[in-house]
C-alpha cells in the first residue's frame, strides 16, 4: 500500500513563512496540508495548497469531538488529526506554524528505524545526545536536567510508530531556559535515539505518527495549556512501552522562527509540570495497561482517569476523550465516499 502523508498545524495567525513553505512543498510527499483555525484566527484566512478549517468548517466535519470540545485552545488540533485520518492519511506529521521545514523534512519516512537504544526505565534528557551543552526539553523534571545519561545500546532496527524530530534555532525548551540561557542554538546531526522504557517528554512541533499510534495523538483540553502535548507524551510512552514499541528522537529537520510569546505567562502555564511531572510518570507507571492495539482505548481511559484523580486534568476531559475515540473508530470504518471524509 502506498503511504499517504498529511501535515497538520493549528494557527491563529495570518499565513506565516512556515505555513507558506509547507503549502508550497507538500506536493513533494503528495501530502495533505491541514490548517486548524480557532476563534482568534483572522477572518477570511486563505492559503493556496492547504485545507483550512475554521470553527464552522470543523463543525461540518461531523465529528462529535468537534462539536463538544471548547474553542480557544491548542487541542482543537485534534480535529485536524481526525480529518487527516478520515481522508486516508497513513503517516501523520504534526508541526506548528512557526517551524520552517528543511529539505530533509520532506524525505520518505518509516516506522522501522536504525537507532541507538535506551532501555533503562529512568528519566532521560534526550537533548543531551544531540548537544553537548546545557539544554533540556520542555517537560523534563528540573532535577533530572543534569542526571547521568543512560548508556546507549549499539544501533539496531526498532519499531517506532511515534518519532519526535528536533527543531533548531529556537527549540522546544521551557520558559526557565528561555529566561536564563542563550538562544538560538543548533543540535548536532547525530544518529537517532530510540527510547524503549526510558522517559522523556516529546512535543507536538515536529512529530510523526503511524496508524498503530493514531489513538495516542489525543491532546487533552482540561489541563495547563503548556502541558497538553507534554502530558499526552507521557500517556503515549506508557502505552507504547506496554506494546513493545519504541519512541524515537531524531536530528532537527525544521528550524523555528518563534511566534511572539509572553515568557512569564509561559512560565506560569508550565508550573503544574515543574511540580507534578515526576508524580505523573509514577502514577502512569502504576496503571495496568494490557498490550494489543484493540486495548489502547481502554489504556488511554485508564491513564486519563488517573490524571483526573490526581486533579491535574479536569473531569470534563473524559467525555471529550470518549468522543475522540468514537470519532477515530468512525474514521477507520467509514467508506472513502462518506460525507465525513469529504467535509471541509
Amino acid at each position: 500500500m502506498t503511504d499517504r502523508y498529511a501535515v497538520i498545524v493549528t494557527s491563529i495567525n495570518h499565513p506565516t513563512r512556515a505555513v507558506v513553505e509547507i503549502a508550497r512543498d507538500a506536493v513533494r510527499l503528495t501530502a495533505d496540508f491541514i490548517i486548524i483555525g480557532d476563534r482568534k484566527s483572522p477572518p477570511g484566512f486563505t492559503q493556496p495548497g492547504a485545507t483550512y478549517l475554521d470553527l464552522a468548517a470543523q463543525s461540518r466535519t461531523g465529528f462529535r469531538y468537534a462539536a463538544e470540545a471548547p474553542a480557544q485552545h491548542y487541542a482543537r488540533k485534534n480535529v485536524g488529526y481526525l480529518h487527516a485520518i478520515a481522508r486516508g492519511a497513513t503517516i501523520l506529521i504534526e508541526t506548528d506554524d512557526d517551524n520552517i521545514p528543511r529539505p530533509e523534512f520532506w524525505q520518505p519516512r518509516s516506522a522501522q528505524m536504525i537507532a541507538r537504544v535506551v532501555e533503562h526505565p529512568v528519566w532521560t534528557n534526550v537533548y543531551r545526545y544531540f548537544h553537548s551543552g546545557l539544554v533540556w526539553p520542555r517537560g523534563l523534571p528540573l532535577d533530572q536536567v543534569n542526571a547521568p545519561l543512560p548508556d546507549l545500546q549499539e544501533s539496531q532496527t526498532v519499531y517506532c510508530p511515534i518519532q519526535q524530530g528536533l527543531a533548531d534555532d529556537n527549540p522546544d525548551v521551557d520558559a526557565i531556559y528561555r529566561l536564563l540561557l542563550p538562544i538560538p542554538f543548533r543540535f548536532e546531526a547525530a544518529e537517532p535515539v530510540a527510547l524503549r522504557g526510558a522517559w522523556c517528554p516529546f512535543n507536538s512541533q515536529n512529530t510523526t505518527w503511524w496508524p498503530d499510534a493514531f489513538p495516542l495523538l489525543y491532546l487533552p483540553y482540561h489541563c495547563s495549556f503548556r502541558m497538553t502535548d507534554i502530558w499526552r507524551s507521557f500517556v503515549a510512552q506508557r502505552i507504547a512501552y506496554a506494546n513493545g514499541w519504541a519512541v524515537l528522537f531524531h536530528a532537527a529537520t525544521v528550524f523555528q522562527e518563534r511566534n511572539a510569546h509572553d515568557l512569564m505567562r509561559d512560565f506560569a502555564e508550565e508550573v503544574p509540570g515543574y511540580l507534578h511531572n515526576a508524580a505523573i510518570r509514577q502514577a502512569l507507571d502504576d496503571v495496568s495497561i494490557a498490550p494489543g492495539s484493540s486495548r489502547i482505548p481502554d489504556g488511554m481511559r485508564a491513564c486519563y482517569e488517573r490524571l483526573v484523580a490526581l486533579e491535574l486534568v479536569g473531569r470534563a476531559e473524559l467525555p471529550l476523550l470518549d468522543a475522540w475515540l468514537d470519532d477515530l473508530q468512525g474514521c477507520r470504518t467509514e467508506p472513502p465516499g462518506s460525507n465525513r471524509r469529504n467535509a471541509g
